[in-house]
């Protein structure tokens, strides 16, 4: 992640949107400190075209819901010895 003074940003700012829009983030400072940071805007309508793109890549097992061993359960809750 490159980070850039204010002159910098305000002198190429469309070249720094333009990789910002390739996914890159850049982060835009003052005298040292960050005070900014460019990340590529994500519509709520690519969300949606994203989801199920994992679909086949792994396997939920029927016993999914069942219920834990109890010393597994017994862990959870704290009672372990």
């Amino acid at each position: 992640m490159e980070t850039v003074n204010i002159h910098q940003a305000k002198t190429n700012l469309s070249g720094l949107l333009s990789r910002v829009e390739l996914g890159e983030e850049i982060i835009i400072s003052n005298r040292g400190t960050a005070i900014a940071k460019l990340i590529p805007f994500r519509s709520s309508s690519n969300r949606r075209s994203s989801l199920g793109q994992d679909r086949g890549r792994f396997v939920i097992l029927e016993d999914f819901n069942a219920p834990l061993p109890e010393d597994i359960l017994a862990a959870f809750e704290g009672s372990q010895e």
